[in-house]
């Protein structure tokens, strides 16, 4: 698993048709990458907000979230990289025929979506240190690459005509914008209704 993880970040197009030449069975094994991989991003936020905290513009004071709350966002951050990259997936299946792509299925587009994800699980590690606008930074850079590893991997994977491809990937993060917002949503309404992070003075 964990040379899919270095090939998609140095060699992604060898490491997509190498995936693409995959047996079906082993494929779909890959469906458990991103259960394993979103456990990264979540432990080091929850070790960066409760145990190092971070400050906001000129003040010094450091800010930290409580254990507990800690947790359960972190928890519930756990759940929802998870459930995204499953609705993602489920997508990439229900829009193949679309495209003329042939012999999908929802595990395979469930393993599309999670190995695209790679760039947002390896550099959420920047969780461990929260610092405001380098994170952004990174953060900008973890989500060009997951496009670009789209863009290039759905074509190869799904086997259809690069042009094709780029429509086909194009639909998918259109759906991923509109899940973004709806996340976004959700979470203002989680917060009215007893999810809100307790912080705790530095």
């Amino acid at each position: 698993m964990i040379q899919h993880t270095f090939g998609l970040l140095f060699k992604p197009r060898q490491q997509w048709q190498t995936i693409a030449d995959l047996p079906e069975s082993s494929q779909n094994l890959l469906v458990i990458y991103p259960f394993v991989f979103a456990l990264l991003p979540s432990i080091a936020w929850y070790w960066g907000t409760s145990h190092v905290g971070w400050t906001v513009g000129s003040y010094n004071e450091i800010i930290k979230l409580t254990d507990a709350s800690a947790m359960q966002v972190n928890i519930l951050f756990y759940c929802v990289m998870v459930a995204s990259v499953a609705a993602i997936g489920y997508a990439i299946h229900w829009m193949s025929s679309t495209y003329g792509a042939a012999n999908s299925t929802i595990a395979k587009g469930i393993v599309i979506a999670g190995l695209t994800a790679t760039p947002l699980f390896i550099l959420g590690l920047v969780g461990f240190y929260p610092l405001l606008w380098a994170d952004l930074l990174i953060g900008v850079v973890a989500i060009s690459w997951a496009v670009y590893l789209m863009y290039l991997g759905i074509p190869i994977v799904m086997n259809i005509p690069q042009e094709r491809g780029f429509l086909f990937s194009s639909a998918i993060l259109a759906i991923g914008l509109v899940l973004l917002v709806s996340i976004m949503v959700v979470s203002i309404l989680a917060w009215d209704y007893g999810a809100a992070p307790a912080f705790t003075d530095g």
